[in-house]
């Protein structure tokens, strides 16, 4: 009885750090222009919902899936070489994907739905040596089933599945709150297997 009740109360305390975390997460994720809110009505999902199935290749032509990646914290950005936001903040991904590349519970996929594909973004990638990874979208499939409004636009995709936030807009995603609230949200695994 005793162990039942233990059990039961560490997946109480998953839940809970989860909700906090997706909290956090929505708090630092919140856009800048008041008028915009996270997951309301016109700003495609809403943060909640089961994120769609895609399939793209990535930049050495291998096939990558959401369905493979579950059981990880995706961070799914879609952006263009176009896209003077999308620049930006490419460095911040960047900054993130060096504190995170050895963390196997994460993934980083950006999007690109440049419509020359690899011929744009292959040289846009190596020139500014991002190393995150990298996928190709030049029919704009994940634009269409995220109901994307605009680039850049991200998603964190918790390992159920499910769109714990999301944000419109260029965003600092090297920031101390974003990666506190991110750990936060990777550790929820360890508190349930522990």
């Amino acid at each position: 009885m005793a162990g039942r009740q233990k059990l039961l109360a560490g997946i109480g305390v998953a839940i809970v750090v989860t909700a906090i975390a997706v909290m956090v997460l929505y708090q630092v994720m919140k856009p800048s222009n008041p008028t915009d809110e996270m997951g309301g009505e016109g700003n495609g999902i809403a943060a909640g919902k089961v994120a769609a199935p895609f399939a793209l290749e990535d930049l050495n032509g291998r096939l990558v899936t959401l369905a493979d990646l579950r059981g990880k914290v995706v961070f799914l950005n879609v952006w263009a070489t176009w896209c003077g936001p999308c620049r930006e903040e490419m460095p911040s991904i960047e900054t993130l994907y060096d504190e995170f590349k050895n963390n196997k519970d994460f993934v980083i996929l950006a999007v690109s739905q440049d419509t020359r594909g690899r011929e744009a973004v292959e040289p846009y990638v190596e020139q500014n040596g991002y190393h995150f990874e990298v996928l190709l979208d030049p029919e704009n499939k994940v634009g269409e089933a995220y109901d994307v409004g605009g680039v850049p636009e991200t998603f964190i995709i918790d390992r159920d599945g499910r769109i714990v936030a999301h944000h419109m807009g260029a965003f600092d995603w090297s920031s101390a709150e974003f990666r506190a609230a991110l750990q936060n949200l990777l550790n929820d695994k360890e508190k349930i297997t522990s």
